[in-house]
């Protein structure tokens, strides 16, 4: 279903904020007494179709308190072929904390899910904790029932509420779901819930994300959130609880309706979050849709491991270094269909990298005149539907190569850039683990390769591609030879009006 993009920000209300504080503050002991042990429970809200953008211009004083008090993070789905921009594969997504090209799902059929290996949130928690009680309700009926090719949350989960909504008939079960969910969330005791609304969806399909009728929806939905957040403020043992919640939504919606495709807009989606540890009034743009089930998993004691996509909100911090960049990024040169007021694409590196352009063409356009560094927002509207939207596995900023969109304008010569980390400290003889991020699309013409050199060496090749590597992690083994005291790695991509090639958080393991 749909999410939409635009907007003004209204002032958050002094009740709202107010409420906020006392239902999801931080429980510290009153002086003078010793702390007690905390409960560790999480609610997932999820609103189906909603643009963060309109969020912030309705009238929707708890979602925009969430956001006060919490973290606001804007992000972007994929695109067709990996899936459309539909609720199937957005909300898959979301309770997997996978990527469409892991638990399967396209479009609204489900056809070609893989639940089994990538189940739902609330059933890894169930298969990991089985004292812990789970708890599901959607008026989306895939989500929570077997018809329509669901459910997405399986029969594992401790209770499950499945009404039937369509575009017109959310508005009288969404309040449903609200009752029964405030109902569970504040007489029993769930450790982990998830509570869907989906008349914003109907709103836009019906009127369009830049209708009054959206903003009017949002505004409804608001009312409820708000009745789960006093719900939850008002379970018995609250003071002993320690509460995470999370607003999300699965994909967005045009100005006058409709999602499923390529633009900006229908890609658009966000995570708010609000709990211990996440500094109020925080905005990220390094957080995904996938991270909302490992942060849901991790706020009850679930590891999720390595077989997910998702990074938990409170895990350390990667310190890429690509993302040091944002501040510096630009708004667009050459390129006109990435709108003016985007700034995302930079040539210079961080601090200890490099950029070799001595054996690259003259003139071009600017933005990809050799390796770049910029986002998902700028690059992939560079040109819609040749993959870019498929570079899932990047955050926030990262390199790219781009020979197809460089040869749109007139040049000499051809493209043939290296990226070049700094040198890395290594002991020889020993095995290191070089791991990145990798989006590569190929055409026969182009080259792209990775290079190491031992103490200043001639650099040699450990790896060329010579297909596609759609939003790929890769991990290449280092052997260090004997003597070796660093190392240096370089990207070199070569070609003239064939693909690209996108690196993201290098690391020497």
């Amino acid at each position: 279903m749909p999410t939409v993009l635009s907007g003004r920000a209204l002032a958050v209300t002094a009740t709202a904020t107010a409420l906020l504080a006392t239902a999801l503050g931080a429980h510290t002991a009153t002086a003078g007494t010793a702390a007690t042990a905390t409960t560790d429970k999480v609610l997932v809200i999820g609103i189906d179709g909603t643009v963060l953008d309109r969020v912030k211009a309705a009238n929707a004083p708890h979602l925009q308190g969430l956001m006060a008090q919490g973290l606001t993070a804007k992000s972007t789905l994929y695109a067709n072929p990996m899936a459309a921009t539909s609720s199937g594969p957005g909300w898959s997504t979301i309770a997997t904390g996978v990527w469409p090209d892991k638990h399967g799902v396209k479009d609204n059929t489900f056809t070609g899910k893989n639940y089994t290996a990538y189940p739902d949130f609330l059933t890894r928690i169930e298969n990991a904790k089985p004292a812990l009680n789970t708890y599901a309700a959607a008026d989306w009926e895939p989500l929570t029932s077997t018809d329509a090719g669901g459910p997405v949350f399986s029969a594992k989960v401790d209770k499950r509420l499945g009404l039937k909504g369509d575009r017109d008939g959310y508005g009288t079960e969404d309040p449903k779901i609200a009752a029964a969910a405030s109902a569970e969330l504040q007489g029993q005791n769930p450790d982990a819930a998830f509570v869907y609304f989906g008349q914003v969806d109907g709103a836009g399909h019906s009127y369009g994300a830049a209708s009054q009728q959206y903003l009017d929806a949002i505004g409804r939905v608001d009312v409820m959130v708000g009745q789960l957040l006093a719900a939850v403020q008002n379970r018995p043992t609250y003071a002993q609880e320690n509460w995470k919640i999370l607003v999300t939504t699965d994909h967005g919606h045009t100005d006058a309706g409709g999602h499923g495709g390529s633009t900006i807009q229908e890609r658009g989606t966000f995570v708010i979050a609000k709990g211990a540890g996440i500094p109020a009034g925080s905005v990220r743009s390094d957080v995904k849709l996938v991270d909302v089930a490992a942060t849901a998993m991790a706020q009850v004691g679930v590891d999720p491991g390595t077989a997910i996509d998702g990074i938990p909100l409170n895990a350390p911090d990667d310190n890429d270094p690509f993302d040091t960049l944002r501040p510096n990024l630009q708004a667009r040169v050459d390129e006109t269909g990435i709108p003016a007021g985007v700034k995302g694409f930079t040539h210079t590196p961080p601090a200890g990298w490099s950029i070799d352009n001595s054996k690259m063409g003259t003139g071009g356009v600017t933005e990809w005149a050799g390796w770049a560094f910029a986002t998902d927002e700028f690059w992939s509207q560079a040109q819609r539907d040749q993959w870019r939207e498929l570079n899932v596995r990047s955050r926030d900023v990262f390199a790219v190569a781009d020979s197809d969109e460089w040869d749109d304008t007139s040049h000499t010569g051809s493209y043939d850039s290296t990226l070049i980390t700094p040198k890395w400290a290594v002991a020889g003889g020993t095995t290191r683990n070089l791991t990145f991020q990798t989006h590569y699309h190929h055409e026969a013409g182009q080259t792209a390769q990775v290079l190491v050199s031992y103490n200043g060496a001639a650099p040699t090749v450990v790896k060329s591609y010579t297909a596609d590597a759609v939003a790929k992690a890769e991990s290449l083994t280092l052997q260090v030879p004997a003597g070796a005291t660093d190392v240096q790695v370089r990207f070199r991509y070569a070609g003239t009006n064939n693909w690209y090639w996108t690196v993201d958080n290098v690391k020497l393991g």
